[in-house]
């Protein structure tokens, strides 16, 4: 790792920089740290746009912990549907009954006691700290790493813990006592709208214009560096749209693993033929009477990629028992916007689905 020391003569230019470029943002210009906390789980490998919705809803359907903590898990499921990484918003509620049980529903105004909450590690616990109760603490997530690699002209490689937590002793040393919570928000925006994570930086636009050595040396291209990951494992699957009239059948994924707990449409590995598919829906104990090839889909997640057929199924059979004591569910198409949270891997059959069902009504 390269040997240098952050000083705090960065400091004034950035702010001078976040108090005239910030953005307007929903969580922004709030010191209660319950808002604090919700928005930075969710910013967790969400874009801000993307983010925006989700966090309005999410404040009304549960504005306070004690609404967090009670919340029925297949409704707090709902409210994230579309967000991924479902475990963060486990995590939280799991903290949150732990604030009402331990803290009377109030995030406390300790460094410590923040960071034994389920779900938080540094970086959730230094925003939380700095912009709820000033405690000069830093926020260091990758963009933090990136322009400060940057600046530096660091090449050690990111993703290294060791190198994180380097930084996070550094920048522990600079952080001013009246306004920690806006330095480690402006570091934030400058990677986000500045610092460009993909694509050239807008260099023109930076605070640290002229002290910055990966511009200065033309590495920007280089700088940060990531040591290249393990290549994610690739899954076939097929997925079937079972419609039975009106409704279509959904099963419930386990308590385990993988979007442990949500709903989706039936599937199996592999990839099959129509005879194969017709084979595993008389399995379920439906008898299929039209057999259609939907859209193929593929959905990434971080360490394994989907590789998905789909297909639509009218069936004859009534309601089989054996399926119904297996977390199967017929339900309406409209149910799944109400209260199933699907996750956002079956998105392009959910998303198709009223007009699968048009198809198959037409051809009764």
């Amino acid at each position: 790792m390269k040997e240098y020391q952050i000083g705090n003569e960065i400091i004034p230019p950035l702010l001078a920089w976040y108090d005239g470029a910030k953005r307007i943002l929903p969580w922004r210009g709030t010191k209660d740290p319950y808002r604090i906390w919700v928005s930075e789980i969710m910013l967790q490998q969400t874009r801000v746009e993307a983010v925006k919705p989700y966090y309005d809803r999410f404040m009304q359907a549960l504005p306070t912990v004690c609404d967090l903590a009670g919340a029925e898990e297949s409704y707090l499921l709902k409210l994230w549907e579309g967000l991924g990484y479902y475990n963060r918003v486990r995590n939280m509620q799991k903290a949150a009954q732990i604030l009402v049980e331990k803290f009377d529903g109030e995030m406390p105004a300790d460094a410590k006691e923040i960071l034994a909450l389920p779900g938080i590690g540094s970086y959730t616990m230094g925003a939380i700290a700095s912009i709820a109760f000033q405690i000069p603490l830093p926020a260091v997530d990758g963009n933090v790493l990136r322009i400060l690699t940057r600046l530096y002209g660091d090449d050690s490689d990111i993703l290294d813990p060791r190198f994180k937590k380097k930084m996070e002793e550094s920048l522990a040393c600079i952080m001013p006592k009246d306004r920690p919570g806006d330095v480690n928000q402006a570091m934030m925006e400058l990677g986000a709208t500045v610092c460009l994570p993909n694509g050239m930086p807008k260099c023109e636009s930076c605070p640290w214009y002229e002290r910055c050595i990966a511009r200065k040396e033309d590495r920007l291209r280089e700088i940060p560096y990531k040591a290249p990951k393990k290549s994610r494992k690739k899954e076939k699957k097929t997925v079937f749209l079972i419609c039975d009239g009106d409704r279509i059948l959904i099963h419930k994924r386990g308590k385990t693993g993988l979007l442990a707990g949500l709903y989706e449409f039936p599937n199996v590995e592999g990839w099959l033929a129509d005879e194969q598919v017709k084979q595993q829906v008389q399995k379920l104990g439906y008898e299929p009477l039209y057999l259609e090839r939907l859209q193929d889909s593929v959905h990434i997640f971080t360490h394994k990629e989907w590789h998905m057929q789909g297909w639509l199924i009218r069936v004859a059979a009534a309601w089989p028992q054996e399926v119904q004591q297996a977390d199967y569910h017929l339900i309406l198409p409209q149910e799944i916007e109400a209260a199933y949270p699907i996750p956002s891997a079956f998105r392009a059959y959910t998303n198709g689905l009223h007009i699968a069902l048009g198809n198959a009504h037409f051809l009764r």
